[in-house]
């Protein structure tokens, strides 16, 4: 288990390494990476589920039968959510 002492002492090295001007420089550009991550990610995932959907509106229904729509409509709110 990591103790206090052991974190404060990291803490001074990397102070020591990188200096007080540079942190926050490296904090904002993993900020900006993480964010640009997440972004892709969830772009891709909006993709995979427009491709779904064509499908499934693409695919011919059989003869005799009616084709529902089972999805439920999904305001923006409820995107911003999930």
């Amino acid at each position: 288990m990591v103790s206090g002492w052991q974190i404060l002492v990291i803490l001074v090295i990397i102070l020591l390494l990188f200096g007080g001007r540079k942190i926050p420089e490296l904090a904002k550009g993993l900020g900006e990476g993480i964010r640009s991550f997440k972004k892709a990610v969830s772009e891709e995932e909006q993709s995979q589920k427009g491709e779904v959907i064509d499908a499934e509106v693409e695919a011919p229904a059989k003869k005799g039968t009616q084709q529902v729509n089972t999805q439920t409509p999904v305001t923006p709110t409820q995107e911003k959510r999930a």
